[in-house]
């Protein structure tokens, strides 16, 4: 039986695709290195004539295994202190296709909650607000397929962020 050529390619083209999917896993709480640059209050503008500030993370992520780690991921889930449900969250692509090579490190990357709090006070103010409840953020990464994982957990700093 003969395999025509358009077919042969379409197979091989499969099976690479699925060799290289099949690769050695990567536990990403020891193969990454995420270090916290910076935590803080973001000041993203006004919304309807009061001043919004949102809670960020600044952070480098350093790939630590020996693979390329394709497609990586890391969400932000940002908590009010002493609650349980999610507040805000943000999602970023690190890596593309190309993948975070064995050894690289990313530049700072910075994820903000879409959700905070606005007033009609300055920002130092807002900060200083008796109301105002601190809070945390939890990074998840994943990679390709892989599930998500935790990777760092810290507080927001009590400060304006810069952007």
């Amino acid at each position: 039986m003969r395999v025509p050529a358009r077919c042969l390619s379409l197979l091989i083209l499969a099976l690479a695709a699925c060799t290289s999917a099949c690769g050695p896993t990567v536990d990403l709480r020891t193969g990454l290195k995420l270090d916290i640059v910076s935590t803080g209050w973001l000041d993203v503008g006004l919304v309807d004539g009061k001043t919004k500030l949102v809670p960020s993370v600044s952070f480098t992520i350093k790939n630590m295994s020996d693979q390329t780690l394709v497609a990586l991921q890391v969400n932000a889930v940002f908590r009010r202190n002493a609650e349980k449900e999610e507040w805000g969250s943000g999602l970023l692509m690190v890596a593309g296709s190309q993948g975070l090579a064995p050894g690289a490190t990313t530049p700072v990357l910075t994820i903000k909650s879409a959700l905070g709090y606005t007033g009609t006070e300055s920002r130092a103010e807002m900060l200083q607000n008796t109301e105002f409840v601190d809070a945390n953020v939890r990074l998840f990464g994943k990679y390709g397929s892989a599930q998500w994982v935790p990777v760092a957990e810290t507080p927001i700093t009590r400060a304006l962020a810069t952007p």
